[in-house]
């Protein structure tokens, strides 16, 4: 595959998180009450997800790798973006659309040398390593898709921690990087309207959908919620472009 062909599949990978994504799922299987991570996938999908990330820190390798198989294939059927949660190997195997990292992760900039197509989400949960990357997105350094913006409220995910960044973070953080963004942590459906009105375009949520009762009717619930709050929510993806 040429340059050109590598970039118009990371743009029109990046068009479309632009363009569609409102939830965006993130699997935690011993949060599922009981189910497993390919029944939750096949609820977020019935319930419209046009976004899942696979994040899964219990299984062994193998069941890992044919997990993510199954993500992707059924994720392809519906049109939907298939991001994994740390592995850049199992992303990269799997053709997934894109890896999501942390801080004490393989750096972005390492990623992008491996998978110039993929869109690469860095969690940044401290106005310093915001503004750093808003520092390299300034100056075109930035491998960095888009960033989230988080801890915000207690969650169950975080076991231990116990500072939470709150709403506003989300204007501190935002105003030092031009990249798209996501929110997540400890957020509830009652909680739409007031990430809504601080500007929030995409809620990443773990317990709330995979300890629902009906796993798709409450990502529909959720994803009708976000657009009727957020009205038009269009954007001109040229600024990242790479």
């Amino acid at each position: 595959m040429g340059y050109n062909d590598v970039m118009e599949r990371y743009n029109l990978r990046l068009q479309q998180f632009l363009d569609e994504v409102t939830l965006y799922p993130v699997s935690c299987e011993k949060l599922a009450g009981g189910r497993s991570d390919r029944e939750w996938l096949d609820g977020v999908l019935a319930g419209g997800a046009r976004i899942v990330q696979l994040r899964d820190k219990e299984s062994q390798d193998g069941e890992f790798l044919a997990k993510a198989r199954y993500f992707r294939e059924k994720t392809r059927e519906a049109g939907a973006l298939f991001l994994v949660n740390d592995r850049v190997d199992i992303a990269l195997l799997t053709d997934a659309d894109g890896v999501h990292v942390g801080q004490n992760d393989l750096p972005p900039e390492e990623i992008r040398k491996l998978a110039p197509d993929l869109l690469i989400g860095l969690s940044c949960n401290t106005f310093e390593q915001v503004r750093k990357l808003g520092d390299m997105v300034r100056k075109g350094l930035s491998p960095v898709s888009y960033f989230n913006v988080g801890p915000l409220y207690a969650t169950a995910t975080k076991q231990g921690l116990k500072d939470y960044l709150g709403t506003q973070a989300i204007h501190q953080f935002t105003k030092e990087c031009c990249l798209p963004f996501t929110v997540m942590g400890g957020i509830k459906v009652d909680h739409i309207e007031e990430l809504c009105a601080a500007g929030v375009k995409r809620m990443a949520v773990v317990t709330a959908i995979s300890q629902a009762s009906d796993i798709e009717k409450e990502t529909a619930v959720w994803i009708k919620k976000i657009k009727e709050c957020s009205g038009d929510r269009r954007e001109d993806n040229a600024a990242f472009q790479k």
